[in-house]
């Protein structure tokens, strides 16, 4: 299975450009293959990501904001992710 992150390279919300940032860097310090997934390249990627969130990780209001994990199809996590992340597996510099 790929490891996943939906990310979007044009926000214009630093919070978000961050938390792309921090999960990247925690995945490559780790040496966990992934794949950058850039929602604002694709419409068809959006629309998936969109679709295989669950609905109770989905926000009250709008859209899931990036980024997004995904195992496979397995939906991981998506913005508060990486708090859980660095609590359970520390990550090498």
């Amino acid at each position: 299975m790929v490891v996943r992150v939906f990310v979007a390279s044009s926000s214009g919300f630093v919070a978000i450009k961050k938390k792309q940032q921090d999960v990247v860097r925690f995945l490559e310090a780790n040496k966990i293959e992934f794949e950058e997934v850039d929602i604002t390249m694709s419409e068809e990627q959006r629309q998936w990501m969109y679709n295989n969130i669950p609905p109770e990780k989905k926000p009250a209001q709008g859209n899931p904001l990036p980024p997004q994990i995904f195992n496979g199809d397995r939906y991981c996590g998506g913005l508060h992710l990486m708090g859980q992340l660095t609590q359970s597996k520390p990550a090498t510099p």
